[in-house]
């Protein structure tokens, strides 16, 4: 079976990156896949990085006549069996492209994100038409689907994004590594969180339970993983500011965006999730995959991850005294840290095991392809 994964976007974060790893799924169940997209963007880097075949196409944003021929004329030399589209905004090539060339090819969506616009006119309701199925990575992506674009209950299908638990295995993990690199002493506890620093991700939250917590328990460390984009360098700068503003720059560690997760996770010994409004939560998952407790938002995808108390513990939105009672009662039982942290590593094998998650994926397909 031959697939046309499809992503135009420049950017680089989750959906991009999920582009890449389902791309890669896919190869290792030896299928043929092909990538479209934009030239020089982080998505074709990485993708040739993994021996990734890619077609690129310079169509950024919706109208692009004059690409539409181009375009069919790569789907029709190729015979794709399939073409799964991570991006809604591909929705406006594709589909000219498709009906340019009377092509009855199946054609799929993958939603990743919220949107607040209802797309029910008569143009979206032509573009949405051409879909076969729309693949929502939560309940609440696949309700706002539902509720904003022109489609049927019936074509909108949950399918969660996957965690691979051979990468992902604590067992493999080196927790002193990351400990030794930053001088984290054996009996300091790591209290982590591994996020873009961007709005909405909770890190205003994190910093004031961290100085609540840092009062009553004097070996706490918090290490923080990742960076913020170019246009977003004064948010980040805002969140430096809060930790001196704190008194807590001995206690912070910033150390950037990072490639070896596995043992970030692993240095860790309890990990924040606080963000606002994620539609999934990728990073969460693969702590849990590590056998971490978390402390998660009870709000939107988080709540497809986290049974409270069981596999984790939730805590109000934004309500950052609440994130540091729960952040408190795993520093205070290690014993039911551990106990939570197997429970969650045993739902993530059960419900978002990318080997799993991929196997649904290709019942689809062959479904659809008959």
């Amino acid at each position: 079976m031959k697939i046309l994964y499809s992503c135009l976007s420049q950017s680089w974060g989750g959906l991009e990156m999920r582009t890449v790893q389902g791309s890669e799924q896919l190869l290792n169940k030896n299928f043929s896949v092909d990538i479209l997209c934009y030239p020089g963007s982080q998505i074709n880097i990485e993708a040739q990085a993994r021996s990734i075949n890619c077609i690129t196409l310079e169509a950024s944003g919706y109208f692009h006549p004059f690409k539409i021929t181009k375009l069919a004329k790569i789907i029709r030399n190729n015979s794709y069996d399939i073409i799964h589209t991570q991006f809604s905004k591909d929705l406006w090539i594709l589909v000219p492209s498709l009906k340019y060339l009377g092509s009855d090819v199946p054609l799929i969506l993958t939603k990743r994100m919220e949107s607040s616009v209802v797309k029910k006119d008569l143009l979206h309701k032509w573009l949405y038409k051409r879909l076969n199925y729309i693949l929502a990575i939560s309940k609440i992506i696949r309700k706002n689907v539902i509720k904003t674009c022109p489609v049927s209950e019936e074509k909108v299908i949950l399918h969660y994004n996957g965690v691979d638990l051979k990468k992902f295995d604590p067992s493999a993990a080196e927790r002193k590594r990351i400990r030794h690199e930053f001088n984290i002493k054996d009996d300091d506890i790591v209290i982590g969180m591994l996020a873009r620093i961007t709005y909405g991700k909770g890190y205003e939250e994190f910093l004031y339970a961290a100085k609540k917590l840092n009062e009553e328990f004097p070996n706490l460390k918090f290490l923080i993983a990742g960076d913020s984009g170019s246009d977003e360098k004064d948010n980040e700068e805002k969140i430096k500011k809060i930790v001196r503003d704190l008194y807590l720059t001995d206690k912070v560690i910033f150390i950037g965006f990072r490639k070896d997760t596995v043992d970030l996770l692993a240095a860790m010994d309890i990990f924040a999730f606080p963000s606002h409004a994620e539609s999934f939560g990728n990073a969460l998952v693969e702590a849990m995959a590590m056998e971490k407790p978390c402390v998660g938002t009870n709000s939107h995808g988080v709540l497809d991850i986290i049974e409270d108390c069981e596999t984790g513990y939730l805590f109000n939105k934004k309500d950052q005294d609440d994130l540091a009672a729960k952040i408190k009662l795993l520093i205070n039982s290690p014993e039911k840290g551990i106990e939570i942290g197997k429970a969650a590593r045993r739902r993530v094998i059960e419900r978002f095991n990318s080997e799993k998650q991929t196997e649904k994926l290709i019942e689809l397909y062959k479904k659809v392809a008959l």
